[in-house]
């Protein structure tokens, strides 16, 4: 029972049979174009976004199962707020404004992946993430925002 496992990230519903999926794959024995069905369908709704993706082979049976991800906390806030990029200076230009209802909604969805053990801390981690993005929340930067999360001006938003 020999058993492979590709990791890879992937645009979102946009695998195709080239690099880097084709050539990590190709050499295992399974049918590339089968993988990549089903990586675009299980991928379908992360569209346009960098998903990672494991391919688990079994290369003794030929047959394999595919896992997807969640993406990047930064990827889900341009995805929340239609961005294409963040901003390109962070610290000086802001890319957009997004709301504590968004951030929560991400937290949610990235929490099992994070080290925070609560939902608080969860949204803590995205808020951050927005530093990189050069976004703001709810008018504030996310330093602001993070202090006003610690003084409970957020708390009816994690109850």
């Amino acid at each position: 029972m020999a058993e492979q496992v590709v990791e890879i990230l992937v645009t979102g519903g946009k695998a195709t049979a080239g690099p880097p999926l084709g050539p990590a794959i190709g050499p295992l024995g399974v049918n590339i174009m089968q993988v990549v069905q089903m990586i675009n369908t299980k991928t379908k709704d992360y569209e346009g976004m960098s998903v990672p993706v494991k391919v688990i082979v079994e290369t003794t049976k030929r047959t394999f199962e595919v896992e997807v991800g969640i993406p990047p906390a930064s990827a889900l806030i341009k995805k929340e707020l239609g961005l294409e990029s963040g901003s390109q200076e962070p610290k000086h230009k802001v890319a957009g404004n997004i709301t504590m209802e968004k951030i929560v909604k991400i937290a949610k969805m990235k929490q099992d992946a994070m080290l925070a053990y609560t939902l608080k801390s969860a949204a803590k981690e995205v808020i951050g993430t927005c530093v990189s993005v050069g976004v703001n929340v709810e008018g504030k930067t996310p330093k602001e925002a993070q202090k006003a999360v610690d003084a409970g001006e957020f708390d009816s938003y994690f109850n």
